[in-house]
């Protein structure tokens, strides 16, 4: 994928602790460039060098995700944009998010900003309700 290194050194120079990539499908080329990540997918996946687990981000098991700094996803379509906001307003968690072409999800009581690093354009997420999480 165009742009993965960019998106991961963005990750790990604002993100500390448990990140999450949201719907990992066959594709880990970020993933595998995060220590420690965990990658979900409503399916089983395996790809090789990143911890995968099976969930559903429309009725997640939240104890996975409680403590995360940041649940990311590479082109998830509108609806599992907004179960992420749900989801990270609830464990207060930022989001980001690498649409493809111009699916982007309003999502309330987070503010939005493009960012373009390289390659790499994707939103990001900030949670008005759990400042400090992100490193600063």
């Amino acid at each position: 994928m165009r742009g993965a290194q960019e998106l991961a050194e963005f990750i790990l120079s604002h993100y500390r602790g448990k990140i999450i990539e949201i719907g990992i499908g066959h594709s880990g080329d970020v993933a595998r460039l995060i220590p420690d990540l965990i990658a979900t997918d409503i399916c089983p996946v395996n790809i090789d060098g990143v911890a995968t687990v099976c969930d559903d981000i429309f009725n997640p098991t939240e104890e996975l995700y409680r403590g995360a700094s940041l649940l990311y996803s590479i082109r998830p379509p509108l609806e599992v944009q907004i179960a992420m906001g749900d989801l990270a307003l609830r464990i207060g968690a930022d989001v980001l998010i690498r649409p493809l072409e111009d699916e982007i999800a309003d999502l309330e009581g987070f503010s939005r900003e493009l960012i373009c690093r390289g390659e790499a354009r994707f939103y990001l997420y900030r949670n008005r309700m759990s400042r400090g999480r992100e490193k600063r």
